[in-house]
Order: structure tokens, then C-alpha cells, then sequence
């Protein structure tokens, strides 16, 4: 195949689209899939039952499909699949699945993936989600779609980050976040809102303004913070709020963080 460097070990049994590209001193295991229009730079390892969508670009040194860090693995056949046109950085390192969690960590489409983060087994990413410089996204999480992560943030392990939401750099996040939430502090605290991403995504003044009385109802209304929730979805019918009530109402195994 033209598109693959003389340097690249590709193990037999590998699925190389002749549309994919794989350059220098890569190693590309028997299990794994390469869709059309992959590149991947130089000096990039995908190992494990790892498939890779279309357009995804992936940078040097980075290491996809690997054995989990938990030791409850014993070596039970999982995978990893990456989406479409997603952008994975320089030193990004994403795992494998694990029995105990569905056997299947998976990347949707159009993210962006910055350099030295971390995909833990058994995480559910949305589409056009950013995971920045270092920010690590442990096991069983949920991120949906169009989340923000800052750099050098952590994320707990079976943690559910809302549509939209935004997580400050240098953030610990140990419970659940609502969709549009803007959370920050080395603790991380629910902080208000992502007006700004709501605005670039041109959501409508009267949607901002819904989902903010229901941020104001949820930090301040009576009752817990489940039954406010409950309330909000009987009584708000932009699509906005709804989601968010779809969210918090959804199953969890953690509490929420709440608005301040």
C-alpha cells in the first residue's frame, strides 16, 4: 500500500483502507480497523480490537486501544472505537473497555483530542466534545456532546457531563454536571452556566433565558434538588430545559454538583 511507510510494523491480520495513511515507525496491531482517509503521522501505536473512522488524524506518540488500567482486567476481549474526523494529539492515550462496563470505550465524531489526555476504559464521548492539554477522563464516564474540558482537569470515574457544559482548567470533577453547566474551582463548583457557548452556538435569547430561570430555580427553589428538577420538566417546555431535566432525572451512579 502506498499510503503506509516502510518504517510501519503492521501486524497480519490488520484492516488498512487503501484511502489511510500510516507513517513513520508506527505499530498497528492484528485487530485493528483503519477507515478511509486516516492518517497517522509517525511513531503512533494502535494496538487492541481498535477501530478508527474516517478523516481521523492522529498525531506522533500517541498510544490507542491499550489493556486498561484496572486490575479487575484479566484479559477479556474489549474494544475501543474512535468516530470520524476527530483530531487526537500529540501523546494522547485512550484504552480499551472492560467486561465489568460494557467491553467498549467509544469516541464519537469531531472531537479534538490535545496533547498528554486521557481516555479511561469504558468511556462514552460524545461528538464535537474538546479534551484539553492533560485533562484525564476516568473509567465508565459519560461526556456528551459539545463538552469542554480544560486543561489539567480530572474527571471522577462513572461521572455524566452534561450536553454543552464547560469545565474550568485545573478542575476536579467528583459528581455529575448539568448540560450548559460552567463548573471551575481545583473542586470543582457548579458556577452557573456556559452563556458563552450557548451564544456561539446561536441559541435563541428566549432558550438562554429559560435555561437561566431554571438554573435559579434549581439552585433555589424547595424541595430536593431531584424534585425541583421534576417540577422544571412539568412547567418549561423549551427544549433546552427539558434536556436538562432528561439528564438529571437519568440514572447515576454519582450525586450531582449543585448550583451554589
Amino acid at each position: 500500500m502506498s499510503g503506509i511507510h516502510p518504517s510501519a510494523i503492521i501486524e497480519e491480520g490488520a484492516q488498512i483502507d487503501p484511502d489511510a495513511t500510516v507513517g513513520p515507525f508506527c505499530v498497528i496491531g492484528p485487530e485493528v480497523v483503519l477507515k478511509s482517509g486516516v492518517e497517522l503521522k509517525s511513531h503512533v501505536v494502535v494496538t487492541g480490537a481498535t477501530t478508527i473512522g474516517e478523516d481521523t488524524v492522529v498525531f506522533p506518540f500517541t498510544v490507542l486501544g491499550e489493556i486498561p488500567q484496572d486490575l479487575k482486567f484479566k484479559g477479556e476481549k474489549t474494544e475501543l472505537i474512535i468516530g470520524k474526523r476527530n483530531r487526537i494529539r500529540e501523546h494522547v492515550t485512550m484504552n480499551t473497555g472492560t467486561e465489568g462496563g460494557g467491553g467498549v470505550t467509544r469516541i464519537g465524531d469531531d472531537g479534538l483530542f490535545m496533547a498528554g489526555c486521557h481516555i479511561a476504559h469504558d468511556a462514552q464521548i460524545g461528538n464535537d466534545v474538546i479534551i484539553v492539554n492533560s485533562a484525564a477522563i476516568a473509567g465508565h464516564c459519560v461526556i456528551e456532546d459539545r463538552v469542554i474540558v480544560g486543561g489539567l482537569s480530572g474527571i471522577h470515574q462513572w461521572v455524566r457531563i452534561g450536553h454543552g457544559a464547560i469545565i474550568g482548567a485545573l478542575s476536579m470533577v467528583t459528581a455529575d454536571v448539568i448540560p450548559h453547566g460552567l463548573v471551575q474551582g481545583p473542586r470543582g463548583q457548579l458556577d452557573g452556566l456556559n452563556l458563552v457557548g450557548l451564544k456561539r452556538r446561536g441559541v435563541s435569547r428566549s432558550d438562554i433565558t429559560a435555561l437561566r430561570a431554571a438554573f435559579q430555580m434549581l439552585a433555589q427553589g424547595e424541595g430536593a434538588f431531584a424534585e425541583r428538577a421534576k417540577r422544571l420538566g412539568d412547567e418549561d417546555n423549551s427544549p433546552y430545559v427539558q434536556d436538562m431535566v432528561r439528564f438529571i432525572m437519568g440514572a447515576s451512579d454519582r450525586s450531582f454538583l449543585t448550583p451554589k
